[in-house]
């Protein structure tokens, strides 16, 4: 997990026309998306339609996400960070029978504010460097998956934050128009460059399953 520094960062949606700011206090976050290998030993399950050790974990539900994050605190003798209501999960599949304990020392899914100001990493165009040296997309994937870490990181220290897999984000995308649908935040391995910006933002609903997406661990900086 590296730390990340306090900041500011200004997210944008281009469906509204609108911007808003956000202030985000230090927390930690994975310098890599989650691997297969770690998901495995966790879950005993391997998603996903590439095998591989250190490739990054896909085909991944944002409600997987949110278990794995539970299953890993548990593991490591912490504390949840989220309180599921498994009946209404179970009813409606839908993001609205999670709740964040922000208390609590166990890992969870970044915010969409703290991953974008983790993927700047302090800088303010689209990419944190040259997009070939430091993500896998579909002009230098080969339309395929790839190992993480097989890119050049940003000046903070986390790598594969555009390219490989999209990450899962904790936030609702657009309640109004997309109900409980999710964030999805870096591009992927088959999208083109104009996807793989820090700005960019894609939605799924939390129930599905997509071969280009999977996440990244997130704590608070105090745990």
């Amino acid at each position: 997990m590296t730390t990340v520094p306090a900041g500011r960062v200004t997210l944008s949606d281009r469906r509204t026309r609108r911007s808003w700011a956000v202030e985000l206090e230090p927390y930690r976050l994975a310098a890599f998306p989650v691997t297969q290998a770690l998901y495995a030993r966790i879950t005993g399950e391997r998603p996903g339609r590439a095998p591989g050790d250190r490739l990054p974990v896909e085909g991944v539900s944002w409600w997987d996400a949110v278990r794995f994050c539970n299953a890993l605190s548990r593991h490591e003798g912490l504390t949840p960070a989220y309180r599921i209501d498994a009946a209404a999960a179970a009813a409606a599949d839908g993001g609205g029978a999670v709740e964040w304990d922000a208390a609590a020392d166990g890992y969870r899914l970044p915010t969409e504010a703290e991953w974008e100001h983790a993927c700047r990493a302090g800088t303010d165009g689209p990419h944190y460097g040259p997009l070939d040296e430091i993500a896998w997309y579909r002009g230098n994937s080969g339309e395929a998956l790839h190992e993480v870490g097989g890119r050049l990181p940003n000046a903070w220290g986390l790598y594969d934050m555009l390219g490989n897999v999209w990450d899962w984000c904790w936030d609702v995308y657009d309640a109004e128009v997309y109900g409980e649908y999710r964030v999805l935040r870096g591009g992927g391995w088959f999208d083109e460059h104009w996807s793989c910006r820090a700005s960019a933002r894609r939605r799924s609903h939390p129930a599905f399953r997509v071969d280009d997406v999977g996440f990244r661990l997130a704590r608070s900086a105090a745990h």
